[in-house]
């Protein structure tokens, strides 16, 4: 049967491994974001807030 420390030890174990996967998830998709928003800005496709202004008002 398993002591207390041992049940709270793996409690703790399998929290920080969740942790630790969202984090490393976050990171990968932020640079997949990252690597699409340059292949569109490089085929010519701009965001909004990027926008030259042209000098009218809107």
């Amino acid at each position: 049967m398993m002591s207390h420390t041992a049940y709270m030890i793996a409690s703790y174990a399998v929290a920080a491994l969740t942790v630790a996967g969202l984090v490393l998830w976050i990171i990968g998709d932020g640079r997949a974001r990252q690597r699409e928003l340059k292949t569109l800005e490089a085929a010519g496709i701009r965001r909004r807030s990027a926008e030259v202004s042209s000098g009218e008002g809107k």
